[in-house]
Order: C-alpha cells, then structure tokens, then sequence
C-alpha cells in the first residue's frame, strides 16, 4: 500500500498504486459526507508568509514544529495547520448573522517538524492530509454545532467499522491566547455538548491548543487499542487575533467564534488504523482491488479483458492476472493479498457469459451470469458492510 524511505525522508509518505486507490476510496467518502451535511469546500496554499503565523500565534507557540524558509528575503512557512487561511476567506467580505453558521472544509496537507525518535510507520508522520473543517458561528450556536459534529463522527465510523470509542476534553494549556472567562465559556460549550449526548469523557488538565479547549475521540479497533482521530476544539482567540466581525440582527458588529475540527483526522494515522482494524482484509466498498479475474488459460484472456472494461464502466475495481502459473497459485495469492472475490473464467464462462465466483468470505459460490454478479457486488457495497 505503502512506503517511506530513508531517500525521501523520514515521515514521509509513498503511496503505491493500491494505497493511493485505497486514500482515494476515503477522500470520495468523506467528502460527499460533508456536502450532505452544509460544507463548503475551500482550499488554501501550503505555504504562506510568516506574518500570518506571527498573528495567529504559531509562530510564537509552535514555531519548533514548523518549516521554515526564505524567498527573496521574505520569510515563509510551509502550514502546519490550515486555520488561518479558512479565516481569510471568511475575512473576504462583510458577513450577516444571517449566514451563519458557516462552515468550510479542506483536505489539507500539512508538515509538522515531528523528532524522528516519535514517528511511527502511518501512526506518526511529518507530512499528512487533514480533512479539516472550521466553522464559523454565533456563540448561542456553538453547543448545536458541536453536537452536529458529535454526530458525524459516530456516522462516519459506524460505517468504517468502529463502534467504540473513548472521549477525553482537553484544558486550558500552561502557554495560551485569550481571556480566561472566554476559556471557561468555551470549556462549558464542549462539556455541556458531550452531556447533552450522554456521552461519558475524560479530563486532560492543561493538554488543550494554545487557542482553545478540546474533545479529542479515541477510536478502538478490532483489538480495543485505542487511536486519536476526531478533534473538536473550541476558539474564541483567533477569532479576535483576526478581527472577525459579522453583522448581527441589531445592526451592531459582533465576533464569531470558530470551532476546528476533524472527523478522521490525519488520513495517513487513519488509514493505518484501518490497515490495523481489518488485518488488511478490507470490506469490499474500501478494497483497492474489489475482485481479480484468473483465466484458466490465455484463450480466455480476451474475455477476462472484456469482462474488466465492463467492471470499470460500473465503478467495480477489477485486475486480471495474467501470469504464468497455475490456477491454484493464483487463487490461493488472491486470497494471501485479502481481495473479497476471486472470478475464475474458461471456456465455459466464456462461452455463457458468466464467471465462476469464489468469495474471499463465503467460499465457492459456482457460476454466475456477469449482470447477476454486477447486481449483487453493487448491493453489497451500497451496503458499506
């Protein structure tokens, strides 16, 4: 799926063709999730100019764990986080309260200067894609907005499969911006979310970002290993660094507050998870390869090609294996590489128009007719099972 050489740098992140396939699978998902749910994309640069991390405080509070460079003299930093510029498209034009809350996504990549003695194959990188939201809102609608996404993440992992988790909220740092009451409003928000929910959580006495409090959601695996993705952090301070105003119903400027957040958080640390969770052994929505097709011998390659367009033109990821070996090596390969459907075709199936199926799960299931098979995978993977 996947690769990180010393000639590339550590932390850094290779995809072969079936790990990009299957990273694709992920961001499709997760996109039309959000646009199912208000979401408006955006897309910011991955390097901006220093000044924005000096005003953001970045700079001043993260600094060891960023990028930094030059460009005809003017410094610049590669983005560790994708806030700030969110915050200028807010920023573009003047906003009512009649358009809030706003809420913009990004599949952001960011580089973060971890230390080497920290990374971790998937788990722990320098560079990784966030699907990274940031809504914009009145303060009376942030315990609303907070459920909101609450809700989403118990969504999006029921379907990948996590139905347990654990729920820490993260406190006011040693080193942070802000007032101290805003702090303690934006605690409250968060608090009287998860047990508006009736959802039990943790306390991390001083872990929070330098900005604002957090709930941080935990997924556990098939094994009950627990893994950080989802973050829901609440923001009263950049909102001010920024002067972010909107119109309210009285006519008078007022400031939003922003709430951060992601659902499956670094895509490479959730995808490693997943490798984890399933022992590689993917459900077929998400397989990178959802069947191979094995001729029984080269007469029937034409036919096993046919078949593959065919497949393709339905959205069904299909490979032919064209080697010269016997048929029992080649099956017994597929199921060492975990692909759910093996699909065997002769002279038979050649001649019915129909493949014989054998299921990674099930076992042998004989000889199906092609458009019963099309039928019957499309349900399933409708069915995200």
């Amino acid at each position: 799926l996947f690769t990180i050489e010393d000639n590339i740098g550590a932390g850094l992140v290779l995809y072969y063709p079936k790990g990009a396939m299957l990273r694709s699978i992920i961001e499709d998902f997760i996109k039309k999730e959000h646009i199912k749910r208000g979401y408006e994309f955006v897309r910011g640069p991955h390097i901006m100019k220093s000044d924005i991390w000096v005003q953001s405080g970045h700079y001043g509070y993260y600094k060891e764990n960023m990028y930094i460079f030059k460009i005809e003299c003017q410094e610049f930093a590669i983005k560790p986080m994708n806030c700030p510029a969110h915050i200028m498209v807010y920023k573009s034009r003047v906003r009512s309260y009649r358009e809030l809350p706003i809420r913009y996504f990004e599949l952001g990549d960011v580089y973060r200067h971890e230390k080497s003695g920290v990374l971790h194959g998937l788990l722990r990188v320098r560079g990784f894609t966030q699907d990274d939201a940031h809504i914009f809102c009145m303060r009376e609608q942030a315990e609303e907005e907070i459920i909101k996404v609450i809700d989403f993440v118990k969504d999006v992992m029921d379907i990948f499969g996590f139905k347990d988790f654990a729920i820490e909220v993260s406190t006011k740092p040693h080193k942070y911006i802000g007032k101290d009451e805003d702090w303690e409003e934006a605690q409250a928000a968060l608090m009287n979310s998860l047990k508006k929910k009736g959802l039990a959580f943790g306390i991390c006495e001083g872990e929070g970002a330098f900005y604002g409090p957090k709930i941080d959601i935990k997924i556990k695996d098939a094994l009950k290993r627990q893994w950080q993705c989802a973050t829901i952090q609440c923001d009263f301070a950049l909102p001010e660094r920024f002067d972010l105003k909107y119109t309210g119903a009285d006519g008078k400027e007022s400031r939003p507050i922003m709430l951060h957040r992601v659902i499956l958080g670094s895509l490479e640390r959730f995808i490693g998870t997943l490798i984890e969770h399933y022992a590689g052994e993917f459900p077929l929505w998400l397989a990178p390869t959802q069947m191979v097709l094995i001729p029984i011998t080269n007469k029937q390659n034409d036919y096993a090609e046919s078949l593959r367009h065919k497949f393709a033109a339905e959205e069904l990821r299909a490979e032919i294996d064209r080697r010269d070996e016997k048929m029992q090596k080649k099956i017994r390969d597929a199921e060492l590489e975990k692909i759910p459907y093996m699909l065997i075709v002769g002279e038979k199936e050649a001649a019915s128009g129909s493949v014989s199926v054998r299921a990674k799960k099930s076992g042998d299931l004989g000889a199906v007719k092609v458009d019963e098979f099309v039928k019957k995978v499309k349900e399933e993977i409708e069915k995200k099972q």
